[in-house]
């Protein structure tokens, strides 16, 4: 199993993380409205300081991409011990660790190129309007402001 951890559950984890996305359409207290990223919890949006900016909240991040690792290790786990053995072929195993260090390396690059605000954790309340899933090549479609308060049309 510990080969599987590294072979398997670490680059799904990574792929998953990375690839699907789900968005929350929310109302920052005294803010404008923003579109933030995160499963189970938000875990990213733009930063407010700058137009260019992103800021990544830690404590949300490490509690997400646990997530992601728990769902796919007992999934592996389940799959190995009770339906068949898992068996990782060299060539399999190779090119998944190989994609999963590619996709590392292009967020690693996105973190380093831009204005970056890693924060602690989110310290500011917000009001959640709506929510989805999309996977990172498809475009991010904003919800009407309007559709959510009425009286200012």
């Amino acid at each position: 199993m510990k080969r599987l951890i590294v072979k398997l559950v670490l680059p799904l984890t990574i792929f998953s993380f990375i690839i699907i996305n789900k968005w929350w359409y929310v109302l920052v207290i005294d803010g404008a409205d923003e579109i933030m990223y995160g499963f189970p919890l938000i875990y990213t949006c733009r930063g407010f300081g700058t137009s260019m900016s992103h800021q990544f909240f830690i404590l949300e991040f490490l509690l997400d991409l646990l997530t992601y690792f728990l769902f796919w290790f007992i999934f592996v786990y389940l799959v190995d011990r009770f339906l068949f053995t898992i068996k990782m072929h060299k060539i399999l195993s190779i090119s998944l660790m190989t994609t999963s260090g590619i996709l590392i390396g292009f967020v690693v690059y996105f973190a380093s190129s831009q204005e970056i605000f890693f924060l602690l954790k989110r310290d500011f309340e917000i009001e959640k309007m709506e929510t989805g899933y999309n996977f990172i090549w498809q475009e991010q479609v904003w919800p009407d402001y309007h559709d959510y308060h009425p009286g200012n049309k």
